[in-house]
């Protein structure tokens, strides 16, 4: 479960979008719902990795929906096709890349906070 989360760093580095920045102790208390649907939830169901369950991959996306654009939303799913474009956004000196890479990250310290 620890490499899959190391992985999901690199791989879903993005976060909230349009409703400014959301931080992690907001949602740590909330239990997100295992059902959600989305961009990153197929893209993690469709990955290769071990850890990957319907009920993971929902929860996952429980949290983007929460704290993502959907913007940020299909760029973080990107990231499990191709886990070398997270990491020429994280060391990209560009500021947009810069701020999507903050709030990819509060999203996935968050998932894993509740989705453990």
């Amino acid at each position: 479960m620890t490499k899959f989360f190391a992985l999901a760093s690199l791989v879903f580095l993005v976060a909230c979008g349009g409703g400014g920045y959301k931080s992690a102790d907001r949602y740590a208390r909330v239990s997100a719902p295992s059902t959600a649907s989305g961009p990153i939830s197929r893209a993690c169901m469709a990955s290769d990795r071990k850890a990957r369950s319907s009920q993971l991959c929902g929860c996952i996306q429980a949290v983007a929906n929460m704290s993502l654009s959907s913007r940020d939303q299909s760029l973080a799913a990107s990231f499990y096709r191709d886990p070398q474009k997270a990491q020429d956004i994280r060391q990209s000196d560009n500021p947009n890349n810069e701020r999507f890479w903050k709030k990819y990250r509060e999203y996935a310290d968050t998932s894993e906070q509740i989705c453990g």
